[in-house]
């Protein structure tokens, strides 16, 4: 962004550089790939959440379940009656028990996921009727024990699992954060910090940005404190550049 230097040694006004400067930024670095476009994949939400009334409830999402039954055919092979050896009806005994297990695994893991996901819903009613800004700090904990189950379980449910909500849709894990206290008594998620150093930045002059200093002293004055690292580290989390980088000097 060094526009008056650039002019200066080019022997241009600063005019012709910033033109020169808009032409190339609004060049595309990777011309190949619109060539070689990856195929688009599409997120298949898992809950549902849908307002009844005044309450959310979990709706599980069974399109892509196949109903699992037992063919009444290896039922009948069970039959003492019918014409099978003792050795046949023991084989299709055991097989007819693993089936079982595997029917009543799937009927329990849809049950853990409702569970979870009704957990979540209660934990996190405020984000679901205002949004991000609200997002309550949670961990795997809190929902472990409100559903009287382990944390190895709850990680399990929402790993690779999505909900669709009136904010929009959102991978399970996106509701379990840390949270940071505030001077008014209450915690704050790192998920909400982040939107609001978003939403900071966003409005900064870039001719003169804000430093991470600078946001400290303004989330202190909102009753939030935080370390400059801190806020270094969310900034990188969120790829947003430091303050020298994002300084226009024209």
């Amino acid at each position: 962004h060094q526009v008056p230097e650039i002019a200066r040694k080019l022997g241009m006004t600063i005019d012709e550089v910033k033109a020169h400067v808009e032409l190339i930024r609004h060049l595309d670095p990777k011309p190949g790939s619109r060539y070689n476009r990856p195929d688009s994949h599409y997120v298949i939400p898992d809950v549902y959440v849908v307002k009844v009334e005044d309450q959310y409830v979990a709706l599980l999402n069974e399109e892509g379940l196949p109903q699992l039954r037992i063919s009444p055919v290896y039922r009948r092979l069970l039959d003492k009656s019918a014409e099978n050896t003792d050795e046949t009806r023991a084989y299709v005994k055991d097989k007819f028990r693993s089936a079982l297990w595997l029917i009543k695994s799937v009927e329990q893991r849809q049950k853990t996921i409702h569970k979870v996901a009704t957990s979540i819903i209660t934990f996190q009613r405020e984000f679901l009727d205002h949004g991000i800004e609200v997002l309550r700090p949670l961990v795997l904990r809190d929902v472990a024990n409100d559903i009287g189950m382990h944390e190895s379980t709850v990680s399990r449910v929402v790993t690779n699992k999505y909900m669709h909500t009136p904010q929009g849709v959102f991978e399970m894990k996106y509701f379990f954060h840390s949270g940071i206290s505030s001077s008014y008594g209450e915690s704050v998620s790192s998920v909400t910090i982040k939107q609001r150093i978003r939403k900071i930045i966003g409005g900064e002059d870039l001719k003169k940005p804000l430093s991470d200093s600078k946001i400290v002293n303004i989330l202190q004055k909102e009753g939030l404190v935080l370390a400059r690292r801190t806020i270094a580290k969310y900034r990188e989390e969120l790829k947003i550049p430091t303050s020298n980088q994002r300084k226009m000097l024209y």
